[in-house]
């Protein structure tokens, strides 16, 4: 399996930066993982860190191609909320650290991807969006409910509100997993934490890859800064990570 790769992330205004993000590259298989601490809980960073960090050892200590990817993910977010769970365990459950997390897997001509929380997967495709995760956050329900328009998210007042993550409570949090999508040269997928994709047009992250005609890391870097230039002083943690289908 032949692709192009590559990751980044950026502080933007933030005192420190909470996000985590990574490309795991095999001769068989790609993982893309971004996970993002949630900056009002204590130990926001170490959760994105424990996640991305036992998700990634995972792939790495499972036969490739995976046999059963979907089963690898549900598994790889199971354990990697029991991990952020037990190093909050002896807080308040309102000071336990939380994080979001997106993954994608590339093998043998087809992805497969699993989210928690606000960080997004976008399969891309001919300069368009083919398809992206929908958050877990009340905002997401009300675009889906026709409340608020994709363009009015931003500025909600409940735009952080986030239902779904890892840590926090003992009990699975909820987790949406994809079906086998089918892959075809030039195809991008992109793992990315909401610092990136909320200050973008989603016509702009579906056309880059194509119109400015860079290479993939300085496609990612042209986004990113764009997104934390449009964001402005305020700008959050900004996190991607993208792999592109060469065969």
């Amino acid at each position: 399996m032949r692709v192009e790769y590559a990751e980044l992330t950026l502080q933007g205004g933030r005192d420190t930066n909470q996000d985590r993000v990574s490309v795991a590259v095999a001769q068989d298989a790609s993982l893309l993982i971004a996970c993002d601490g949630m900056g009002g809980h204590a130990d926001g960073e170490r959760a994105a860190d424990i996640a991305q960090r036992l998700i990634v050892e995972r792939f790495w200590h499972t036969p490739q191609p995976l046999l059963d990817p979907l089963g690898f993910l549900h598994l790889a977010l199971g354990a990697a909320h029991e991990s952020v769970v037990v190093l909050g365990a002896a807080l308040p459950l309102e000071l336990r650290p939380r994080a979001t997390c997106a993954i994608c897997i590339v093998q043998q001509g087809a992805a497969y991807w699993a989210h928690v929380g606000d960080s997004r997967v976008y399969h891309l495709r001919a300069a368009r969006v083919r398809e992206r995760t929908r958050d877990h956050s009340h905002v997401e329900l009300l675009v889906r409910e026709g409340v608020i328009s994709a363009g009015q998210m931003q500025n909600h007042p409940m735009r952080n509100f986030v239902e779904s993550c890892l840590g926090g409570e003992s009990l699975l949090p909820e987790m949406a997993l994809s079906p086998r999508r089918a892959v075809l040269p030039g195809d991008v997928l992109l793992v990315c934490t909401d610092g990136f994709w909320a200050n973008l047009d989603e016509s702009l992250i579906g056309s880059a890859f194509v119109t400015l005609g860079l290479p993939l890391p300085d496609t990612l870097a042209a986004l990113a800064a764009q997104s934390l230039l449009n964001a402005g002083p305020t700008s959050d943690n900004t996190s991607v990570a993208a792999v592109r289908f060469l065969e």
